[in-house]
């Protein structure tokens, strides 16, 4: 009788963009799918396999029967460092034009299965639509979860609104220095003021067959295909751009802030199998506890950025000039090519109030009474785990869609302020400084705090309910 019942379990494969900050939200919803009663299959490369193995050990990812992980090559060749980011226009390249059939055999070998219901439902990466394909040939739903912020999905789907109206691409490699980035976006609906540098970074290139963007044009165009395309925002931070992006696609789910709704509904034990493909640091949470309230800064560029030796230095002695207690993550690849990382008078000047780490649980570290601020790059996952955990932000955005986030933090929800890409020291000091002293910082914080509730509050929980109720049950 038990897997009779089990055989009628709805099914979700879940498969994620092969990168860090995609694979930490699609593992959020895979887990919020699981208390609703999913069976699910979650779908790594094999490389991150590996790694994700390496962080988390093997019995933490196979202590579920209803909760299973499966690999698929990521058509790469073998990467030399298990603890490295893969470059990721390689990795767009490959997975889509590589993973379908191995996709399509893995459905397969799941519908063979005797142990596990039949795949009901595909829910893909925003920019892995191939799935689409796979769903389509099972004749059942393909949903797509872009891992960006509304916003930022916004900006890649006006990529050909640029080209079309001559913004792009560049005349000439000058343009990049010349100000020419400085141009208002005046054709984008709902994004009313926005900067040409602004957008999402890869339209930066005079090749009018610039992959990035051809692929940024593909990816959202096919986009219109999917059962349903779901966004880790909520309702009252992007509701202009939501109701841009319902125009363009027919259903959009806000489903978001993720982490908090997981924090509520998913089971003591799942909640301890983690998505850190990097080993983590708790040690900073005791070192957080020794502190005052509202008096460090975090400061973690992602799992992506590089900076060159130059820029690391200018961010160092920003921090210690600012004389403010710091928590900075710095990830064994942050710097391109340099394994001498932070200059040893530095270190020595701010050993009572700066701690450095490798990696660290970063909701934890925001919801931190100590924690006053954030210096990131606005990554869509840090930027509205901060905004969910009501801590302002400096902005240092590195890439793809990482600039619009910052123009939203800093011009549209008040949360933020930008750094310039070359980094300066007094800069850095200055920021800092008014973001955890000045009057400025302390509106910033109650801003921040406003949202909070707000994201508290969403609607996101019932957007869940109804993206399963609609797209599971009425296809």
């Amino acid at each position: 009788m038990g897997s009779m019942n089990m055989m009628k379990k709805p099914h979700a494969v879940c498969i994620p963009f092969p990168a860090q900050g995609h694979i930490n939200p699609m593992l959020l919803l895979a887990k919020i799918l699981h208390s609703k009663g999913f069976h699910i299959t979650f779908v790594n490369t094999e490389f991150n396999h590996q790694r994700l193995v390496k962080s988390q050990g093997l019995d933490a990812l196979n202590r579920y029967t209803s909760f299973q992980f499966e690999t698929i090559p990521d058509g790469l060749p073998p990467a030399e460092n298990l603890d490295a980011t893969q470059d990721i226009p390689s990795l767009c390249k490959s997975t889509s034009e590589t993973c379908l059939e191995p996709f399509k055999k893995l459905l397969s070998k799941l519908n063979d299965s005797t142990t596990a219901p039949p795949v009901s439902w595909i829910v893909g990466d925003g920019v892995m639509s191939f799935t689409l394909d796979a769903a389509d040939e099972l004749g059942i739903p393909g949903v797509l979860f872009w891992t960006t912020s509304a916003c930022g999905f916004l900006a890649y789907a006006h990529y050909n609104t640029l080209r079309r109206n001559g913004f792009i691409p560049l005349k000439d490699a000058a343009d990049l220095t010349s100000g020419y980035l400085d141009t208002i976006v005046d054709c984008i609906p709902s994004m009313k003021g926005i900067r040409l540098k602004d957008m999402p970074s890869f339209l930066g290139s005079t090749d009018p067959d610039e992959f990035m963007v051809n692929f940024c044009i593909r990816e959202t165009a096919r986009a219109k295909k999917a059962s349903a395309v779901i966004i880790n925002t909520f309702q009252d931070l992007e509701h202009d751009v939501l109701n841009e992006l319902s125009s363009i696609y027919t259903t959009v789910f806000p489903i978001g802030p993720l982490h908090t709704i997981a924090n509520r509904m998913v089971e003591k034990d799942l909640k301890l199998l983690g998505s850190s493909l990097w080993k983590e640091d708790t040690k900073c949470l005791e070192w957080l506890d020794s502190k005052e309230a509202n008096s460090v800064v975090y400061v973690n560029f992602g799992s992506i950025a590089v900076m060159t030796r130059q820029q690391l230095v200018e961010f160092s002695w920003g921090l210690a000039n600012s004389n403010q207690n710091f928590l900075w993550v710095i990830r064994p690849d942050l710097v391109s090519g340099d394994s001498q990382m932070l200059p040893p008078e530095f270190v020595e000047a701010t050993r009572k109030r700066g701690l450095l780490t490798t990696w660290c649980p970063q909701q934890k570290v925001l919801n931190h009474p100590s924690i006053g601020g954030f210096l990131t790059h606005s990554g869509w996952n840090s930027t509205i785990e901060s905004i969910s955990c009501g801590v302002p932000m400096i902005c240092w955005p590195f890439f793809a869609e990482q600039q619009t986030n910052c123009w939203y933090s800093c011009n549209k929800w008040g949360i933020g302020m930008e750094i310039n890409s070359d980094v300066h020291r007094k800069q850095v000091e200055n920021l800092v400084k008014t973001l955890m002293v000045e009057e400025k910082g302390k509106e910033m914080r109650k801003m921040a705090m406003v949202w909070k509730k707000k994201a508290e509050s969403s609607s996101s929980l019932l957007n869940i309910d109804s993206l399963i109720n609609q797209v599971l049950f009425q296809s």
